[in-house]
């Protein structure tokens, strides 16, 4: 049991702490009463403040909104002012357009009548035209179209007569520079190149020194005569010529062989059948070294290296070749000097062009072998060789009238001026005939001309015209139309002067 005394104890230290407890509240109360006071009066003076800011914030935008309104005022008023001016310059661009067109609708009256005036006397003129083209008519008792045909008539021989004559001017004038130039280079060209030219033969000659050789030469039965041909291909002629055999062959190598030996086996004058082939033998072999010797010398007179030895010795083969009594290998090298210096003056490739001229004719060394133009041969055998394509075309296009390249039509000209420079070749008489008879044929078959004369060996032919028929202007008109047909219709080396004259002669007789 516990005692009274802690009891009291405990019940007072519980009644203290209620006392304590009542206390802290009763002051929390007392301290929250006075914190809710201050909080009012605070919040009374911020409202106050509130209001008194607000007061002057409105005031403040009152201010401003009059100030807005006198400023769109201002601005408006002026705006008004600005419409009134334009309104007032429309008005007055009216008023201006208004009388421009009561002008120009007074014009439009006036030209109406005018019109009407115009139109009034155009009428009156066409009839007065017509009266007057009818009184013509009769007159000169021509219709309008007949007459009109005669004017244009008229006016075109005039045209065509004008431009005759400015054609002849220019032509003349042109002419006149451009052979001056020509003249240049093809003179000194020909000067410089121009060689002798050595006959063409298809035969040679051997002497004998007595007709007891040709017995000899014969032999039993013929055996050596038959020998020396199964060996070399050509035929020996033995006929009444005193102390000469011929010997004839198509191939002039071959036919020079035949000839080395037959002088061989006559110096010698052991005649068999096993002498005649050692001799033939030995011929060949010096004929083939000589062959070579003039291919190479060939090269070096024309500035060409680099050859093939094949077209080295083709080339040779050609110093035993003749075209119209002009020897080929001689005629090339003038044609590859000729090319050289054309394509220096024209500024082409100086090498392509003189390889191209040296090797043009290559394909007539072979002639007698393959069959074809000689210059799609030479071609050929150029191109397997490993010459260049610009020579190769120089080669087979030099009788061309088409040309690839520059130098192929350097070649050709080169060749044409080689061959028709005087004396270069000569023709047989029945081809020189024929050709000057067709040229005065073609010269006469035109209107007007009197007569027709080709002389110098047939490079100018000679017009003599009616000079009744043609006039100055016309005549020169005709020396073109000649020279153009004779192009178109004759085939000849080089080129052909046409030179047409009109001659006019008075004669009276005093009685």
């Amino acid at each position: 049991m516990i005692p009274v005394e802690i009891i009291l104890v405990i019940l007072a230290v519980l009644a203290a702490a209620a006392i304590g407890v009542a206390i802290w509240f009763a002051l929390k109360s007392k301290n929250e009463a006075a914190q809710a006071q201050s909080a009012g009066e605070s919040a009374k003076g911020i409202i106050t403040q509130a209001e008194e800011d607000s007061r002057k914030v409105l005031l403040a935008a009152q201010e401003e909104a009059l100030k807005l309104r006198n400023a769109t005022e201002s601005d408006l008023k002026e705006q008004r002012q600005e419409v009134q001016r334009m309104e007032n310059r429309h008005l007055q661009r009216e008023e201006q357009l208004e009388r421009k067109v009561q002008a120009q609708e007074e014009k439009q009256l006036e030209l109406a009548a005018q019109e009407k005036e115009v139109e009034q006397a155009r009428r009156e003129a066409e009839e007065l035209k017509a009266e007057q083209s009818r009184a013509l008519e009769q007159i000169a008792g021509l219709s309008v179209d007949e007459a009109r045909d005669q004017v244009v008539r008229r006016g075109e021989d005039q045209a065509k007569h004008e431009l005759a004559k400015r054609y002849y001017e220019l032509e003349k004038e042109y002419k006149e520079k451009a052979n001056e130039n020509a003249r240049k280079i093809i003179t000194v060209a020909i000067n410089r190149l121009a060689t002798d030219v050595v006959s063409e033969v298809t035969t040679s000659t051997v002497s004998l020194p007595n007709d007891e050789m040709k017995g000899r030469l014969i032999g039993r039965e013929g055996r050596n005569i038959r020998t020396l041909e199964a060996l070399t291909g050509v035929d020996v002629i033995i006929d009444d010529t005193p102390e000469a055999v011929t010997v004839s062959c198509f191939d002039p190598v071959r036919r020079e062989v035949a000839r080395l030996a037959l002088e061989k086996l006559v110096s010698d004058g052991r005649i068999q059948p096993a002498r005649i082939e050692d001799m033939v033998n030995r011929a060949q072999e010096e004929i083939n070294t000589t062959i070579m010797k003039a291919g190479e010398q060939a090269t070096f007179d024309a500035g060409v290296s680099g050859l093939d030895s094949e077209l080295i010795r083709l080339l040779g083969q050609l110093k035993y070749r003749y075209s119209y009594g002009e020897n080929v290998l001689k005629h090339s090298i003038e044609v590859s000097l000729l090319s050289g210096m054309l394509a220096a003056e024209a500024g082409a490739n100086v090498q392509v062009a003189k390889i191209g001229g040296l090797l043009h004719d290559i394909g007539k060394a072979v002639t007698h072998e393959v069959s074809g133009p000689h210059a799609e041969i030479g071609a050929e055998i150029a191109r397997k060789h490993g010459i260049n394509h610009s020579s190769y075309r120089g080669i087979l296009e030099h009788h061309s009238d088409d040309h690839e390249t520059i130098e192929s039509f350097l070649v050709a000209t080169a060749d044409a001026i080689s061959a028709s420079r005087p004396g270069a070749r000569r023709e047989s008489l029945e081809l020189y005939v024929k050709r000057l008879k067709d040229l005065e044929e073609v010269a006469t078959s035109f209107s007007g001309v009197e007569r027709a004369f080709a002389i110098q060996a047939g490079r100018e032919v000679r017009v003599m015209v009616k000079p009744d028929d043609l006039d100055d202007i016309k005549s020169a008109t005709l020396a073109r139309d000649i020279a153009k047909k004779v192009e178109e219709d004759l085939v000849f080396p080089g080129q052909i002067k046409v030179t047409v004259i009109r001659e006019t002669r008075n004669v009276e007789y005093a009685k």
